[in-house]
């Protein structure tokens, strides 16, 4: 094919069909991926909220629980909105550019996330290992320079994965048997040999999966170490507990993708309509569960949520406090003596406060 007919043929957009087979059920299938994606903005809002208000959660692991927050909400972004588009409004055309771009985000923000659970396992391991070098280790610059080196990994390796793909011909059918841009379902529709592009994808997925879940594992078995070596009952559960909202994480993570990515590869018998929601549901429960799990598990978020959501009395306890000051203010100013112990309630009214209401005041000089 020539080069000008390639790039003519690539220009045009696909066509997501959504749920293989659910078509005429499309409105109602809506309905829990909505209330998914609503719950994935309400969660990791108010997470963000928290730790971004309540300065003692200022500490690198509410860091990283922040960037796990971030990736949460632009993976379900990147996806949940044109799939709504697709069940309720027959949205079914995404441009050539648009597809790959959404499933540069899906692909990178896996590898980001990966990156960000390695990084947590380490920080659990640092603080119950070596707890007196963890505020030398991992300072507050040093986290913002590891989520950095992850989104710039996951990046790095996934443009030449988006390089091979683009480059190669689509002339086949430009219907994607899909409710999003999945890798799997987009080249098959490509009519040249996708060997290099799934060969590269497969490096990859095993040294990036690979590498970060044996080092996640080693960091958990000298966790693991170190907690049973301890002689207090109570501390030996509190160390397990502050680590049982991670090991959550990963495992929703990496047995969910896994389940996900060998379903697309092979169908095992399943109906397409199986392999796509359960595709459909690892991108779209996991963000909203994260948020849950990390604010029942963990007694700081529950406190720093708590403190959000009462924000608003105490805004007006300083409204009131700062008009107490006011008032001092001006009864220092007119020279009137103020009993030490009494409240200044009486002052707050606007109107005008009667001379003995203050108590024993100074007789003024034509009395």
């Amino acid at each position: 094919m020539s080069t000008t007919n390639r790039s003519i043929t690539n220009a045009s957009p696909f066509l997501l069909t959504g749920i293989p087979g659910l078509e005429a059920l499309h409105v109602w299938l809506s309905i829990p991926f909505c209330f998914t994606y609503i719950m994935t903005l309400l969660g990791n809002s108010m997470v963000l909220l928290a730790v971004r208000l309540d300065k003692s959660l200022h500490e690198p692991m509410y860091y990283f629980i922040c960037m796990l927050a971030v990736i949460d909400l632009t993976f379900s972004t990147a996806v949940v909105p044109k799939m709504l588009g697709v069940f309720w409004f027959d949205s079914r055309e995404i441009g050539f550019e648009a597809c790959f771009i959404q499933m540069f985000f899906i692909h990178t923000f896996t590898a980001v996330e990966s990156g960000v659970l390695l990084a947590m396992s380490f920080d659990r391991y640092v603080a119950i290992c070596n707890p007196l070098r963890y505020n030398t280790i991992l300072t507050s610059s040093r986290t913002i320079q590891i989520g950095l080196l992850s989104l710039a990994r996951g990046a790095g390796v996934m443009t030449p994965l988006m390089c091979l793909l683009t480059s190669l011909p689509y002339c086949k059918t430009r219907v994607i048997p899909h409710s999003y841009c999945e890798h799997m379902a987009v080249v098959e529709l490509a009519c040249a040999d996708p060997s290099v592009s799934d060969l590269y994808s497969l490096i990859v997925a095993t040294l990036l999966v690979g590498a970060d879940s044996v080092f996640i594992t080693f960091s958990y078995v000298m966790i693991l170490r170190s907690v049973m070596r301890l002689t207090s009952q109570e501390a030996r559960l509190k160390a397990l507990r502050t680590c049982g909202s991670h090991v959550s994480i990963i495992l929703l993570f990496y047995v969910g993708g896994l389940l996900s990515m060998y379903l697309q590869m092979f169908s095992f018998g399943l109906a397409p309509h199986v392999q796509v929601l359960v595709a459909d549901f690892y991108l779209t429960v996991p963000p909203m569960l994260n948020p849950i799990i990390y604010g029942v598990k963990m007694k700081q978020i529950q406190e720093g949520l708590f403190k959000l959501l009462r924000r608003g009395p105490s805004r007006k306890q300083a409204v009131e406090q700062a008009r107490v000051g006011f008032f001092k203010a001006m009864e220092a100013a007119a020279g009137v003596e103020h009993v030490g112990d009494r409240s200044l309630g009486h002052l707050l009214p606007p109107t005008p406060i009667p001379a003995g209401g203050l108590g024993q005041a100074p007789a003024g000089p034509g009395s």
